[in-house]
């Protein structure tokens, strides 16, 4: 048989009080309102003895806040969005909120989808790495004064609070730092796309490259899956013989490289010199060690969450919007060492 769940209506029966009065100590608002100490602690010790558990819907209906926050990115399952996540899920906890993480996989209808599942979750503040193809979408949100702030990348039509990091700089720093090394045909291998921290990635290699007049050698994938990222890469490489460095745009495209060179027994450092734009774990067990551009993860989550908390703190209303652009550390291994 199922037990009758236990309401505020049941403990004020029981308590001969009203049911005004027993919200009030549970949301603790007991002293606020003149309520007695000793009345207050029959309130909590009856809510203890009869293990009452407050309805989420009908708090949030009460104070339209479901304390639910909406995490929309690529893949959740990548170490660089893996890493926020977690940060922010930490932070989230310790405020009394919960998370609801989501991945697209690229796929515009299914972001559309999801978003619409978040706000008919009544979700109070939305999180994103901004999928190609729902900039418009995220446009009508903003006008509803919904709080949202954007991460890894932004619009620059869209006019919104976000996160990021200085991908132009890093990816200049990482590309002059092969150039100083002695390396003079550096390739970088990218996506097709028109999210703008790629662009802003390509923009940092080709200012590089053209102030030390050298050679711009750029391969862009039209990325579908791993396995024909793979089948392009083999096919750039084997054409790009002179090529003695590269640099990879993000660390899925790395990912692939990597296994491109095990594919066609390219060594590292011994016959090209490898950068990766992200750093994760498995390039510190490469042979040798692959240098990274580290994004500061916790930095980005802390943020992100910083400013979101400040936008459902204002109520919705409308404040100016806040864009913060963190730097970037260029972890430097044996991949990358002089020739």
């Amino acid at each position: 048989m199922i037990k009758k769940r236990i309401s505020i209506k049941d403990i004020a029966k029981q308590l001969d009080i009203s049911i005004t009065t027993v919200s009030f100590v549970i949301n603790g608002k007991a002293r606020e309102k003149n309520i007695s100490e000793s009345l207050t602690k029959k309130v909590l010790d009856l809510v203890a003895e009869l293990n009452y558990q407050p309805n989420a819907l009908a708090k949030s209906l009460r104070t339209g806040k479901t304390k639910i926050i909406g995490f929309l990115v690529d893949d959740i399952s990548e170490p660089f969005f893996a890493g926020i996540a977690r940060r922010i899920d930490e932070i989230a906890s310790s405020l009394g909120y919960k998370i609801l993480f989501s991945s697209t996989r690229n796929d515009t209808e299914k972001a559309i989808e999801l978003l619409h599942i978040f706000k008919d979750r009544h979700v109070d503040g939305y999180i994103m790495a901004l999928p190609e193809g729902l900039e418009e979408e995220v446009k009508k949100l903003i006008q509803t004064e919904a709080p949202v702030v954007l991460f890894d990348r932004y619009v620059q039509d869209v006019k919104t609070d976000y996160v990021i990091i200085d991908n132009q700089n890093s990816a200049y720093n990482a590309t002059e730092h092969l150039i100083k090394n002695n390396y003079k045909n550096i390739g970088f291998v990218t996506i097709d796309t028109a999210q703008q921290q790629m662009v802003d990635r390509l923009a940092g290699y080709e200012k590089a490259i053209g102030k030390y007049k050298l050679q711009a050698i750029v391969k862009k994938i039209k990325y579908v899956n791993s396995a024909e990222s793979i089948e392009e890469m083999i096919e750039f490489f084997q054409k790009e013989q002179q090529l003695d460095a590269v640099v990879f745009a993000a660390n899925y495209i790395c990912l692939d490289g990597l296994r491109t060179f095990r594919k066609s027994g390219i060594q590292i450092h011994k016959d090209i010199a490898v950068v990766s734009f992200d750093d994760f774990e498995i390039l510190e067990f490469c042979d040798p060690p692959v240098t990274a551009i580290a994004q500061p993860l916790e930095a980005i989550a802390e943020n992100v969450m910083k400013i979101l908390l400040s936008k459902l703190k204002k109520g919705g209303k409308s404040i100016e919007n806040m864009q913060v652009s963190l730097p970037t550390i260029l972890n430097v291994r044996g991949s990358s060492a002089k020739k």
